[in-house]
This record gives structure tokens, sequence and C-alpha cells, in this order.
């Protein structure tokens, strides 16, 4: 699956937890805030001051990189 600027922080994080690790490590600590779980991607990284585009990228990245290792497995 690959996640656009509008899809929400419960969408993500009900499809992978492990983004979690990934949103805390550019910056976004507030990911298990019932309030963030309705907020779309790029609403989040507008409060937290981070750019969607490298936000996404990272995310997307992530996750192709964590289905290539299921495939090679």
């Amino acid at each position: 699956m690959e996640f656009t600027k509008e899809t929400t922080m419960g969408e993500m994080l009900q499809y992978d937890m492990d983004i979690a690790m990934l949103l805390m490590q550019c910056g976004m600590h507030c990911v298990g805030c019932p309030s963030s779980i309705g907020e779309s991607l790029e609403d989040a990284c507008m409060v937290h001051g981070l750019d969607a585009d490298d936000v996404l990228k990272a995310i997307n990245d992530f996750l192709a990189d964590k289905e290539a290792a299921k495939a090679n497995a």
C-alpha cells in the first residue's frame, strides 16, 4: 500500500504500527495522541513544522523496503 498526504494518521498506524517509530524519528512525538488519529499526514506535518513530502517519502520508502525484505525471506 502506498500512502498520500491525505492519508490519516490512524489509517497509517492501522496498516502498520511500525510506522509510529518512523514518525517519532521524524519529530512527531504525539503519534499516540487520540486527536492525531483523524489528522491527515499533511495536517500533522504542518503542526510539527515538518515537510509533508519528505515524511511521506520516508514512510513509502520504509514500507517498500519492508515488503522487499519479506519477498526476499
